[in-house]
């Protein structure tokens, strides 16, 4: 028996490695290994407040902290009754872009191009490619000067409520917004251009089933209420644990998913492949220009999903500004119910994230946190091992490593969300039910 190892894989947020295992010239298995503790960070919600809860949970992790903050927020108010209203629905959309942005700008530069042009970072990138380099890099302090703007702070904004936001953002703040978001907007056409034309190698080419929120109203967006698959499944955000369903593996910290016994996949591509029709703009045009049955079938093509999902939020932007100047700002509203249980979900940049929690007599007593990394873990080992077998197969040994870092920095995980609690019972993997 050999093994083949990545040891720790750069470029991706948190600490992960790819090892295979061959035996008689074959691969035998791919484990993907996700070696950071568990956050704890469900146990530590119960006897909290809904509030204090809103502010604890995006501790997970600083990466994702905006999407944890409103998967969070959402929850809590579909539990507790609470209606927002549609001021706020359209700034959490606008915090939300900002996240986007900045996550999507971080991944497509400065972790993933650089494999397809021969570097080994951005900064030796930089050394031939400057302007990008600088460009994205400023596409990115957009991104988080959007959260602090409307969140209060760069990473786990507290203006975010449930209910609404202590401070609304003025008019001047939000029309800076708006024309930064327009002067972006040649270098994020050239950004969608330069992602398609990188020739994308077979991982090999693999079916695989795509799960991401459905938005209302039959648009392109990141929150919903119903799950869509490309299946053409479709189910209730209440129902999540029937698509979830987590498990566990000896090998890894992360839980993983599976949707009727088989591994799916969630993230940008998961959105492009499921709802791309429905882009409008200049994103629904070179969606149409770009996008090709390869995109259903090769997860490297999550890079090029990124692009265009950056491209469609510069575009978002700006129409969500305008909305937002010509309404009042209103207060906060205020919490009666005191006991309820249910879920809420948006679109992390890394793909579904679902929160759930039962709040009884106003405080937290049992919580439930799914991300995205734990539905696409199982996706992940199947492509590596289904390339490593191909590389192998062909004699190609030595390109396995480099392809295992392609394909695991391609999904953009986020490591330090993908780990948090379970219990076991008698060795038996359980669902943590508390008392």
């Amino acid at each position: 028996m050999k093994t083949i190892e990545t040891g720790h894989l750069a470029r991706i947020e948190g600490h992960g490695n790819v090892v295979l295992s061959i035996d008689g010239g074959r691969v035998k298995e791919a484990r993907f290994q996700v070696i950071e503790g568990p956050r704890l960070i469900e146990r530590l919600t119960v006897g909290k407040t809904p509030d204090e809860t809103v502010n604890l949970v995006p501790r997970i992790c600083a990466i994702c902290s905006a999407s944890h903050k409103l998967a969070v927020i959402r929850a809590m108010e579909n539990a507790l009754g609470v209606t927002p209203s549609k001021k706020v629905l359209l700034l959490r959309e606008l915090l939300h872009m900002g996240e986007q942005v900045e996550s999507h700008s971080l991944h497509t530069y400065y972790l993933a191009l650089p494999d397809y042009l021969g570097y080994p970072s951005a900064i030796a990138l930089a050394e031939k490619f400057p302007l990008e380099v600088r460009i994205a890099l400023e596409m990115k302090a957009f991104g988080n000067t959007i959260l602090k703007t409307i969140g209060g702070r760069f990473i786990h904004g507290e203006n975010p409520v449930i209910g609404g936001f202590g401070k609304w953002p003025t008019r001047a703040e939000l029309t800076w917004i708006r024309s930064r978001a327009r002067q972006f907007m040649p270098f994020t056409l050239k950004t969608v251009d330069l992602f398609n034309s990188i020739a994308y190698p077979d991982t090999p080419e693999s079916d695989t089933v795509f799960s991401c929120l459905n938005p209302s109203g039959g648009r392109f967006g990141l929150m919903g209420d119903e799950i869509i698959l490309s299946t053409g499944d479709q189910m209730s955000v209440q129902d999540y644990r029937k698509l979830t369903n987590e498990s566990l593996r000896p090998h890894s910290f992360c839980k993983r998913s599976a949707y009727k016994g088989k591994p799916f996949s969630v993230g940008a591509l998961a959105r492009v492949n499921n709802l791309g029709e429905r882009l409008d703009g200049e994103a629904g045009k070179l969606f149409r220009k770009y996008v090709t049955p390869k995109w259903k079938r090769n997860p490297l093509y999550n890079n090029a999903a990124q692009a265009i999902e950056i491209l469609w939020s510069m575009e978002r932007i700006p129409q969500l500004v305008d909305e937002l100047v010509g309404l009042p700002d209103e207060p906060v509203l205020a919490v009666t119910k005191k006991t309820g249980k249910a879920a809420g979900a948006v679109e992390a940049p890394r793909g579904t994230l679902y929160h759930w929690y039962d709040v009884v007599d106003g405080h937290v007593a049992d919580g439930d946190i799914i991300t995205p990394t734990a539905q696409s873990a199982d996706d992940i080992e199947r492509i590596c091992f289904e390339s490593a077998s191909r590389l192998l197969a062909a004699g190609k040994e030595g390109e396995i490593v480099p392809m295992m870092n392609l394909i695991v920095r391609a999904y953009d995980p986020c490591v330090s969300c993908s780990v948090h609690l379970i219990r076991l019972d008698g060795g038996k993997e359980k669902r943590r039910n508390l008392p």
